[in-house]
């Protein structure tokens, strides 16, 4: 699930899916640390080794990045050697960073947008109607 700094303030998954899958005991798989490169378009005031560090900071079982090129390999080996835990007045230091630039959204276009979205894109996926479905469905014009 995206996990960002920008999340926890537009339809957080954070606050709203991670706190229960904790409680479940179920397995977090963190991304879109950078949401495909347009997080870092924001100019928030975080480096982005600071974006890693955040998301490494919440309780998931891996965060996923992507690796690109050899400097964002690099980047996500530094970010691995350099983590600690950040406490609560530095994830509060950071987030209030990045408030300004996440409130409505507009750089998480996973969550406002249907550019990532595949079936949006491929309905065919879904495959056909099962039986009943064009009788129930309202008519789309």
């Amino acid at each position: 699930m995206p996990l960002n700094v920008m999340d926890a303030h537009f339809r957080s998954f954070a606050h709203l899916v991670l706190p229960y899958l904790v409680a479940q005991n179920i397995g977090v798989l963190g991304m879109k640390t950078f949401g495909d490169g347009v997080i870092l378009k924001s100019n928030a005031p975080i480096k982005p080794i600071e974006f890693l560090h955040y998301s490494m900071n919440l309780p998931t079982s891996v965060v996923i990045t992507g690796i690109e090129n050899q400097q964002n390999l690099d980047q996500a080996f530094e970010a691995a050697k350099t983590f600690k835990p950040m406490d609560k007045a530095a994830v509060a230091e950071l987030l209030s960073r990045s408030r300004p630039y996440a409130l409505d959204g507009k750089y998480e276009l996973f969550k406002t947008s249907s550019t990532f979205d595949g079936t949006a894109k491929n309905a065919k996926w879904l495959g056909d109607d099962v039986s009943g479905v064009q009788d129930l469905a309202p008519t789309m014009e």
